[in-house]
Formats: structure tokens, C-alpha cells, sequence
């Protein structure tokens, strides 16, 4: 019985497992670079994943930060010669205390008025945000040039370069941090008991407000870590990070509200599938299909079941 229980919880982890060796014997290269784009994306989904779970806000503006952290990163590296990987450490406190200060300021006045409210105020943040970049940076590319972020390595017979694993490892560490964090720490499991049910965790005493205010900065900071992992291997433009907004959407969509371990599982599986389309020569460009294809799909599944009982 213990066995079979296990083996229900942990199902969509072998799941992931099984993709990932099915598609490693088919295309070795899709399943490599699907599982490293794949973490990336789940990286930068999981805090999108935190924030409408617990504080129920939906960021328009979130690939703008991530956009935000990576210039500030890019500024240390330049300014200071900070490595970027180091620099992680103070661009995360950054971002707190700038979520901090926007949720204080804005996303208090809209947290009781409705998803459109909601919208409208976030959009209008990520649009301040961007044209902000645009007029301090100008939208030149610019880069920071690490040696080791060209590093590669061969294993049999497929070449890959390694620096990419490191959003693996990072995509990970944040999971368990998050995890060990709403499990064993009184704070977070204050975050949880406010995620499951605000009104019931008021009347027992826990702070929401400053829950609410926690979990919006923390948000933030954590993409300061997608930030400091990105900026070796990416162009730096203002728009950068806008394509993870609504990526990091449709894996909250797939996963579910507040399921964490689903956004890795999630973002994983999502870019195999991205990777294999690329692999295709002639349909690269068909891959951002992939992700708002299977958004469209778990939408239309779910109002289906919903319709059915």
C-alpha cells in the first residue's frame, strides 16, 4: 500500500522521467535542450505560480521585472565587475524591496476590486516599467560576456553546452526552497493556511495583509535568480523578459493554482515539446504554438468537465 501510494504522489514525476528518456532515445538534442529551456521557464513561472495562489493577483508586469532584474544585473557586471551569478545575492534584495514598495503603493487599492481592475493596473505598471527601460537604457542590445557560459561538453556523441544546466539546478533549488518554506517554517505555513483560505486564516490571527505583502516582494525577488542565471547566455533589451509573462500563464494554466511542483513538471514537458518542433527543420518558428496550443487545450478540457458535473 505504502508503494502504491508513493507511487501516486510522485506520479507526475515518473511521467516527466518517462518523456524525458522516450524523447533522449528519439532526439537526444530536443530532450537536452527541452529539459534546460524547460527549467528556465519554470524558474521564472513558479514565483507567477506563488502570486496567484496566495495573493491571487494577476501580474501583467511580471516578465517585466524579470526584464528590470536583468538590468540590474547587467549594471553590477558592467559598474562593480560583479559575476553575474553573484550578483543574484543583491539584485534579489533589490526586487523585494521594489515589489515591496509596488504593492504597497498600488496593489493594495485593487486587491478587493475585481481580476479586471487587477489587469488594467498591472498592465499599466509593465508598460511604466518598459518605456522606463527604454528611456534610461535606450533599446540597444547589450551583453555580458562570461567564459564560462560557453562551456560544452560531449556525451555519446550528442555536444551541449553545460552552462545551460545551471537553470536546472536552479529551477530545482527555488522548488525546495519554496516547499521547505511554506512546510517548515511558521511563515510559511501562514502563507499556505492565507493561500487555502484568507478569511479563516484572519479570524485564527495570521497577519494577511503582511502575508500578502511578503509573498508580492518575494515574487519579485526570486526572479532576480532567474536574472542572474540569464544574463550570460541572453541579449539584453527591455522587452526581454516579456515573453515569459505569458508563458509563465500558461504553465500556471496547466499546472493548476498554487501547484509548485506541477509549474517544474509543467514547464519541463512544455519545452521538450518546444524543443522538438524546433528540431523540425522548417517549423522552428511553429514552437511558441506549443505553449499557447496547449493553453487554449487545458482551458477548453476544463470548462468541459465543469460543464459535465
Amino acid at each position: 500500500m505504502e508503494s502504491i501510494s508513493f507511487l501516486r504522489k510522485h506520479r507526475n514525476l515518473f511521467l516527466l522521467i518517462a518523456v524525458i528518456i522516450v524523447v533522449a532515445i528519439w532526439k537526444p538534442h530536443a530532450a537536452i535542450y527541452g529539459l534546460q529551456r524547460g527549467s528556465l521557464y519554470s524558474l521564472v513561472g513558479l514565483p507567477l505560480s506563488l502570486t496567484l495562489g496566495v495573493v491571487g493577483i494577476m501580474n501583467l508586469a511580471h516578465g517585466d521585472f524579470l526584464s528590470l532584474g536583468i538590468y540590474f544585473v547587467y549594471l553590477f557586471a558592467t559598474n562593480l565587475g560583479m559575476d553575474p551569478l553573484v550578483s543574484i545575492i543583491p539584485v534579489f534584495f533589490l526586487l523585494f524591496g521594489l515589489g515591496v514598495v509596488i504593492y504597497k503603493l498600488t496593489i493594495t487599492r485593487v486587491m478587493k476590486s475585481g481580476h479586471l481592475n487587477q489587469l488594467l493596473l498591472t498592465f499599466g505598471i509593465s508598460m511604466i516599467v518598459l518605456e522606463a527601460m527604454n528611456l534610461i537604457w535606450t533599446s540597444r542590445p547589450r551583453s555580458v560576456y562570461v567564459e564560462y557560459s560557453s562551456s560544452s561538453t560531449t556525451i555519446a556523441g550528442v555536444r551541449f553546452g553545460t552552462y545551460e544546466l545551471l537553470y536546472v539546478v536552479f529551477a530545482f533549488a527555488v522548488l525546495i526552497a519554496l516547499q521547505l518554506f511554506l512546510k517548515k517554517t511558521r511563515l510559511g505555513q501562514a502563507t499556505f493556511a492565507v493561500g487555502q483560505n484568507p478569511q479563516g486564516a484572519k479570524i485564527v490571527g495570521i497577519n494577511t495583509g503582511f502575508v500578502y505583502l511578503f509573498v508580492f516582494g518575494i515574487s519579485i525577488a526570486i526572479l532576480g535568480i532567474a536574472a542572474g542565471v540569464m544574463v550570460p547566455r541572453f541579449a539584453i533589451f527591455p522587452s526581454v523578459g516579456s515573453a515569459f509573462t505569458m508563458k509563465s500563464f500558461c504553465l500556471v494554466a496547466m499546472a493548476g493554482l498554487g501547484n509548485l511542483p506541477g509549474i517544474l513538471v509543467s514547464g519541463i514537458v512544455l519545452g521538450v515539446g518546444e524543443a522538438i518542433v524546433q528540431s523540425i527543420p522548417g517549423y522552428a518558428g511553429w514552437s511558441d504554438i506549443v505553449f499557447f496550443g496547449v493553453l487554449i487545450a487545458v482551458i477548453m478540457i476544463r470548462s468541459l468537465r465543469r460543464q459535465s458535473l
